[in-house]
């Protein structure tokens, strides 16, 4: 279970080097398109207990309640290809009392082109009912700790996938 400590630095982003696998490939060599939602969501799942120490399943055992998807944005930049390395970094750009945008976006593996970006807005709703509940506990502090918290009003996705090519080609 996450224990928010004050005096720890949490890091706001998760990082993985992962290979693009021929199975997950169209006949192009590229990788399909849904599958970049596996690469995602496999990476920050894999990272998420490394860095915070936090299972999300014990949240969800804890609080009776989860994180459900209602929206889905993604860009695809450049194709990521059979046999490549990539990083998949991903990190949640705001939250609220129930709600939650994780980023996640794909890079060659020398950080150096942008491949892919995808906003998933998240509820958290109660497991029985399947209500929006709001964030509590132990799910809360870890919002707070790990959340860069942005201001939505200056963010929306096409703008979102320009800053952060910019960023990467200036090398953050």
């Amino acid at each position: 279970m996450f224990q928010y400590d004050p005096d720890k630095h949490y890091p706001k982003e998760t990082e993985s080097r992962v290979v693009i696998r021929f199975q997950d490939c169209d006949p192009l060599r590229h990788l399909n398109n849904a599958k970049y939602f596996d690469y995602f969501f496999n990476a920050r799942e894999d990272q998420v207990p490394k860095l915070y120490g936090l299972e999300i399943i014990d949240l969800i055992r804890v609080y009776k309640a989860a994180w459900v998807v209602y929206n889905h944005n993604i860009s695809y930049v450049k194709p990521a290809m059979v046999g490549e390395w990539v990083r998949i970094m991903s990190r949640i750009l705001w939250h609220n009392h129930n709600t939650i945008l994780v980023e996640y976006y794909m890079t060659d593996d020398s950080k150096t082109q942008l491949k892919t970006v995808l906003w998933s807005t998240m509820r958290y709703v109660t497991l029985g009912e399947g209500k929006s509940t709001d964030h509590s506990g132990a799910v809360m502090e870890f919002l707070k700790a790990t959340s860069l918290n942005l201001d939505l009003a200056d963010l929306d996705p096409k703008n979102r996938v320009k800053q952060l090519k910019l960023e990467i080609e200036k090398g953050k």
